[in-house]
């Protein structure tokens, strides 16, 4: 035995783990608890705020439960049902549900901005304090976006009225994927709620906010351009856009988009020419290109002009330091595509925007700067640009962009004209 270990009287020591026992979830009586603060403060938010703030609510506790134990009364969902219906919900549903109730809810005023916008001023102070329930604010609202219809028509309106407050508030960086992703449901899209809610959202949120604003959150929320895809699809065209928001008093929104729409058109028609160019498509199946863009975008007169000439001078492979080599690369592209140009240069007014774009655009490239004179007299004598057009432009031009170096450039053309109508 003495080699052995001797045996203890208390017998062997066997350590065990101790478990961490957690308290049972208990979501319903956080929420009534809420409400009874609301209750007691008859639901001013100043006080609400502060009792909140001095309670010993598990915030932590019930913001995290949504994410690990599923439960759809976690935490926020109950907070935030109570500012919006004033209580408890039935799980799934928006229809309320046994328990303590206030009356100072966003669904129980009226659906004015300004008994609205205190609940979102509210809901930030909280978000300030504990900003790791951002997240759970996401899911609340993408649960109240989701389940639109189940909303009477009017607390739709308070709710887009909330959204938009929330935006112009900037709660808490709130992203706009949020809102705008969880209302492209089919069945909510086709039932016309979608649009009805964002059309009210657009208008709310634009009463503090610039339309560049807007645009900004669209961008952000990926919705820039796909506005339409609120629309039903049967109503998804740019004339339904048009009629939609200009009888919503949104004509601003309009004109942005018919601005989008013209500039796609604007690239698709310089893409088509820009190709048929470079392949040195037959001059009669270019114009025909022409023709088919500028029905169907409906493109005025002058923006055709100044998309020829733009596309032509593009297509021209010019040399860096050759100024002869630039000039003939330039009045050969003038000769080559003349009957191009004066296809659609068709009255003195647009041969007057031509001779300002080559203006402007031999003051902008300094390799052409001193090619304007002899690009001129080349339109002259491809009779794109006629006499009294050069003339008009020499003496009351309005484009001031080198127009007293050019004016002098083309001096010596001016005085030869001039002499050749008086011989005449």
């Amino acid at each position: 035995m003495s080699s052995k270990e001797k045996p203890t009287l208390g017998g062997q020591r066997i350590k065990t783990r101790k478990r961490n026992i957690a308290a049972p979830l208990d979501p319903a009586a956080f929420s009534d608890a809420v409400v009874q603060i609301y209750l007691d403060n008859d639901g001013d938010l100043e006080l609400v705020a502060k009792s909140i703030e001095s309670s010993d609510l598990n915030f932590s506790r019930y913001g995290d439960t949504f994410f690990e134990a599923r439960i759809l009364l976690h935490f926020f969902l109950s907070f935030f049902l109570v500012v919006f219906t004033g209580g408890r919900t039935q799980p799934g549903t928006t229809k309320p549900d046994e328990g303590e109730r206030h009356p100072y809810s966003v669904l129980d005023c009226e659906a004015k901005r300004e008994l609205i916008l205190p609940s979102v001023i509210y809901i930030q102070k909280i978000l300030r304090r504990r900003p790791f329930l951002i997240k759970n604010l996401e899911n609340v609202m993408r649960r109240f976006l989701q389940s639109l219809e189940f909303f009477e028509e009017n607390e739709r309106v308070k709710l887009a009225i909330f959204t938009a407050l929330a935006f112009s508030q900037k709660l808490s960086g709130l992203p706009p994927e949020t809102v705008f992703q969880p209302l492209l449901k089919d069945n909510l899209v086709g039932k016309g709620l979608v649009l009805t809610f964002i059309t009210e959202f657009f208008k709310e949120y634009l009463i503090d906010n610039s339309l560049d604003d807007l645009i900004s959150i669209l961008k952000r929320g990926k919705m820039e351009d796909n506005i339409l895809d609120f629309f039903p699809s049967g109503k998804r065209s740019a004339e339904a856009f048009s009629e939609h928001f200009t009888k919503a008093g949104l004509v601003p929104l309009v004109e942005y988009n018919d601005k989008k729409i013209f500039e796609v058109k604007v690239k698709e028609m310089k893409s088509a020419l820009t190709t048929q160019i470079s392949e040195e498509a037959d001059i009669s199946e270019v114009i025909d290109t022409v023709k088919q863009h500028v029905k169907d975008a409906k493109l005025p007169d002058i923006e055709v002009v100044r998309i020829l000439w733009d596309v032509l001078m593009d297509a021209v492979q010019w040399s860096g330091k050759n100024q002869q080599q630039n000039a003939n690369l330039a009045l050969r592209q003038v000769k080559t595509w003349a009957k191009l140009l004066n296809t659609f240069c068709t009255s003195g007014k647009l041969e007057l925007e031509l001779l300002y774009k080559v203006q402007v655009q031999c003051y902008e490239d300094t390799k052409l700067m001193k090619l304007f004179p002899e690009v001129v007299r080349s339109l002259y004598d491809q009779d794109v640009l006629a006499e009294d057009t050069i003339l008009h432009w020499f003496a009351k031009g309005t484009n001031p962009k080198g127009r007293q170096s050019f004016v002098k450039a083309l001096e010596p053309f001016v005085k030869w004209l001039e002499e050749a109508e008086e011989e005449e």
